[in-house]
C-alpha cells in the first residue's frame, strides 16, 4: 500500500503545521496537526510505511526581518534581491524559511520520496485559489468547499483547520507525481530540494476519479 503526505509546514511554532495522507484509492485517511518541529520529527521517525509513502512539503515564508509594516508586506511580492541599493540586512530579502530542511534531506539520503511545493502557486494550479484574503475563514471555506465538491473529497462538514486543507493539497500534488509525472513540472531547487508543480489541470489522473473540467 502507497500512501501520499502533504505537510503544511509554516516557518515557526507559533502557527500550525497541517498533515493530510491519502492512499491508494485516494481516501484521506488521516489529518493532524503541529507546532513543534520535533514533533514533525516524532511523526516521520514512527510513521510505518515511511518508505512506502511520497511526500510533498511546502516552502515556509521566512518571516524574519527587519521592523517595519511596508518591509512585511513588501517581502513576498517584490524583486528587491537582485537590488544593489537595497542592503540585504539580517536576510530579509530571504523569501523562504529554511525550517526543517536539514531533516528533509537526512530522509531524501535514506532513500525516501520528498519534494517541495509552493502552496499559493499550486493552488492557482490546481485551481483551488479564491478571491478571499488569504488563510481567512472565507478562504478556508471556499477551499474546503471546493475539495469537497469538485474535486470529491471526503471531508467533515464543520469547518477544518486551514492548515490541514493546505495540507491535502499538498497530498494531491504528491498522489499526481507519483501517478502522473509527465503532467509535473520542476520550478526551482531550495537547498537541493526539487519544488514542483502540475503542468495542465485537465491531465491530472487520480485513478478512478473523472477528470475535472
Amino acid at each position: 500500500m502507497n500512501y501520499y503526505i502533504g505537510l503544511s509546514l509554516t516557518s515557526g511554532s507559533t502557527l500550525d503545521t497541517g498533515l493530510a495522507i491519502l492512499d491508494e484509492e485516494f481516501n484521506l485517511i488521516m489529518v493532524d496537526k503541529f507546532y513543534k518541529m520535533n514533533d514533525i520529527i516524532f511523526f516521520f521517525e514512527n510513521f510505518n510505511s515511511l518508505k512506502q509513502s511520497k511526500i510533498c512539503i511546502t516552502l515556509p515564508w521566512d518571516r524574519t526581518l527587519l521592523n517595519g509594516r511596508w518591509r512585511i508586506l513588501s517581502k513576498p511580492y517584490q524583486m528587491v534581491a537582485t537590488n544593489e541599493h537595497i542592503k540585504n540586512t539580517d536576510n530579509w530579502t530571504q523569501r523562504y524559511s529554511t525550517r526543517g530542511c536539514e531533516f528533509f534531506s537526512q530522509l531524501i539520503e535514506q532513500g525516501i520520496d520528498i519534494t517541495r511545493f509552493e502552496l499559493y502557486i499550486t493552488r492557482q494550479s490546481l485551481h483551488l485559489n479564491s478571491c478571499y484574503r488569504e488563510r481567512t475563514p472565507a478562504d478556508c471555506k471556499f477551499l474546503q468547499q471546493v475539495l469537497t465538491n469538485e474535486w470529491d473529497m471526503n471531508l467533515p462538514v464543520n469547518m477544518m483547520p486551514m492548515c490541514q486543507l493546505e495540507a491535502i493539497t499538498g497530498a494531491i500534488l504528491a498522489w499526481e507525481n507519483a501517478n502522473n509525472p509527465q503532467n509535473v513540472k520542476t520550478l526551482f531547487e531550495f537547498r537541493n530540494q526539487r519544488v514542483i508543480d502540475i503542468k495542465n489541470h485537465d491531465a491530472v489522473k487520480f485513478g478512478k476519479m473523472p477528470v475535472i473540467k
